[in-house]
């Protein structure tokens, strides 16, 4: 009984140690490297106002489109008259 308790033991510690050994090797550093390009050249463009990341030079630029104006409250308004950015606006509730 003593040798087939040591036997079972032995097959539970290689199995972690291989399954450890293939996790690495899928998981680890050599699999994350595959996803990355090796270009150097950065071709990424900043983001407008318009694709929801701040305007080139980080300044908050308020969105006066008249659309977008008459779903706005006066506090928000005020918000970003004074170069605030208060955030998205609210989307309305389902089944309201």
């Amino acid at each position: 009984m003593q040798v087939r308790t040591t036997v079972l033991a032995a097959a539970i510690a290689g199995s972690l140690i291989t399954g450890g050994a293939v996790g690495a090797v899928f998981f680890g550093p050599l699999g994350a490297s595959a996803a990355t390009s090796s270009s150097s050249s950065n071709t990424t463009t900043p983001p407008t106002a318009g694709q929801g990341g701040p305007p080139p030079g980080g300044r908050f630029v308020p969105n006066e489109d008249p659309a977008h104006e008459a779903q706005e409250s006066a506090a928000r308004e005020a918000a970003e008259d004074a170069g605030q950015n208060p955030g998205p606006l609210p989307t309305p509730a389902a089944g309201a």
